[in-house]
């Protein structure tokens, strides 16, 4: 469940340094912003920010930017970075669905999918980001080499995205119904507040790398 209205998240994200409040005159120039050509990677939907976080201390030499569409949950995210202020790190707060009007043709290494809304409603199946929809925007996007990360406890969405792999165009690299027990893909394993929520309590979790 996400937090929901937290008083003066709103203003607390206007000012906060590390979130960028006009991400669309950055697009094709992301490299600008951060002064230097290393890979820029995204997570969207990134909640709290523990996972985008980790990766950046983990991974100095890449930029990373992370999309979340709720206020209260971003609060969370700034005030950690408030303690660490990691450089290579940024967020914004924006829907999935305006990627591309903020990120430029192959702008992109890597995004990442953690723990997705499931949308459980047929009828809401293209606001799933594992869905075709939204694997078009990050075909724009990314680089041609690109990939996308995803993982999930939620089965029935696994096996969705699964099924809209094909008709999309894109091809499976890696796919695990048990990510904990693969040690090959635990390799360097960044685990979300979610993933430690749900692994805990012994839900297994989902992961697949896909590319073109």
């Amino acid at each position: 469940m996400r937090l929901k209205n937290i008083p003066g998240s709103r203003e607390v994200i206007a000012d906060s340094c590390f979130v960028i409040h006009d991400p669309e005159e950055y697009r094709g120039k992301w490299k600008n912003l951060f002064g230097n050509d290393y890979p820029l990677h995204i997570e969207i939907g990134m909640g709290k920010g523990k996972f985008i976080m980790g990766m950046a201390e983990l991974h100095p030499d890449v930029n990373y930017v992370g999309i979340e569409k709720y206020s209260s949950v971003l609060l969370r995210a700034i005030q950690k970075m408030e303690e660490v202020e990691l450089p290579n790190v940024k967020f914004i707060r924006m829907d999935a669905e305006d990627l591309t009007k903020v990120f430029g043709r192959g702008e992109a290494g890597r995004i990442y999918l953690n723990f997705s809304d499931p949308w459980p409603k047929d009828r809401h199946a293209k606001r799933r980001l594992p869905s075709r929809q939204f694997l078009g925007r990050y075909d724009e996007i990314l680089e041609k080499d690109g990939r996308v990360e995803f993982k999930t406890d939620n089965r029935k969405l696994f096996e969705f995205a699964l099924g809209e792999l094909e008709p999309a165009g894109w091809r499976l690299e890696e796919k695990t119904f048990d990510l904990h027990g693969d040690e090959r893909l635990m390799q360097g394993n960044v685990m979300t507040e979610y993933e430690e929520r749900f692994s805990s309590a012994g839900n297994p979790i989902c992961k697949y790398i896909i590319s073109r």
